[in-house]
């Protein structure tokens, strides 16, 4: 991993799941959890391409606590015309925006990216 950057924050199932989301969409290079008999910690490697850009040029958070954002599966807006993601938590597991379509489910729309 050499010549990437690594993040690490603390660990939720949540934080887990969208980890897992964004590393097979191709935004980040690897990941890894790790056990510290607390929380865990979750490692990303970020990904950037030959000009040094990172993968994730925005990640825009849709849902706060104060005000969340749902949405039926056909009121799920599509992210730079489909070149994003929207991530969705739904009652079928936290999904991306085309498996929530396809599975036509909705849900709590947790942030865009690009």
């Amino acid at each position: 991993m050499a010549g990437h950057r690594i993040v690490e924050i603390p660990a939720s199932n949540l934080k887990k799941r969208i980890t897992e989301i964004l590393y097979e969409q191709g935004y980040i290079l690897k990941y890894k959890f790790e056990d510290d008999n607390k929380q865990g910690v979750i490692k990303i490697a970020l990904k950037y391409d030959a000009a040094k850009i990172p993968a994730i040029r925005s990640l825009e958070r849709v849902s706060r606590p104060g005000l969340r954002a749902y949405a039926k599966p056909d009121e799920i807006k599509r992210v730079i015309n489909g070149l994003g993601i929207a991530i969705i938590s739904t009652s079928k597991g936290v999904l991306t925006d085309k498996q929530a379509k396809a599975q036509n489910v909705g849900g709590e729309v947790l942030c865009y990216i690009s």
